[in-house]
């Protein structure tokens, strides 16, 4: 089930759901690299294991490059990016009001973190690493950390077409209030041009948030 909208400005509620987004970071950086481990030790050098064909097995294989193998030379200017969209969650944590992006961002942290870890601590040197693979899925051979990050992309593709922000708001509620904010700017001539003047907005959205 996807986790729906929660908006609130309450300062216990933020912290709420930054700790969401910190525990289920840390539960994929955990298994991600439990089973990186055990995918060094049990899987390294020997053949496929095949679980569902061709379609889904074990698989060992260290990337030193981005998706596909891609850009295997350039592994530092992935572990640079990857820093940087670390910071960039980090603070986007700070304005969290949606539960839908608390588990998003909490998944993206969580599988950015476990592939960073490779990039700086696994062989063949600091800086460098070779992110450990081993989930065949026919088309590509992936891990969990790379599990964790589509999720998070599938669940950030969901809330925007739900209009659901990074604050829990949703789009519907951010128009409403530019419009409220343009009938102020405009002085005692929109006095009656509407509910907005009257309040009434602010009392549908009220009710609107109980219903959700």
């Amino acid at each position: 089930m996807i986790p729906g909208p929660a908006r609130t400005n309450a300062p216990a509620r933020g912290r709420a759901l930054r700790a969401v987004l910190y525990l289920v970071a840390a539960a994929v950086v955990v298994v991600d690299q439990v089973t990186k481990q055990i995918a060094v030790a049990v899987l390294e050098g020997e053949p496929r294991v095949p679980v569902f064909g061709d379609l889904a097995g074990f698989l060992f294989h260290r990337n030193d490059g981005a998706a596909f193998g891609m850009g295997s030379n350039a592994t530092w200017v992935f572990t640079i990016i990857a820093l940087v969209v670390f910071v960039a969650i980090l603070w986007a944590g700070r304005r969290l009001g949606s539960r839908a992006w608390a588990w998003a961002l909490g998944l993206l942290l969580g599988g950015l973190t476990g592939n960073l870890i490779d990039r700086l601590a696994r062989p063949p040197e600091f800086f460098h690493g070779a992110v450990v693979d081993f989930i065949d899925l026919y088309f590509f051979v992936c891990n969990v950390a790379d599990i964790a990050i589509t999720g998070a992309a599938a669940l950030l593709i969901i809330a925007s077409f739900r209009g659901i922000g990074l604050d829990g708001r949703l789009e519907s509620e951010r128009e409403a209030e530019h419009g409220a904010d343009d009938m102020v700017s405009a002085g005692p001539a929109g006095a009656d041009r509407g509910p907005e003047a009257t309040g009434e907005v602010g009392a549908g959205e009220e009710e609107e948030e109980s219903r959700r």
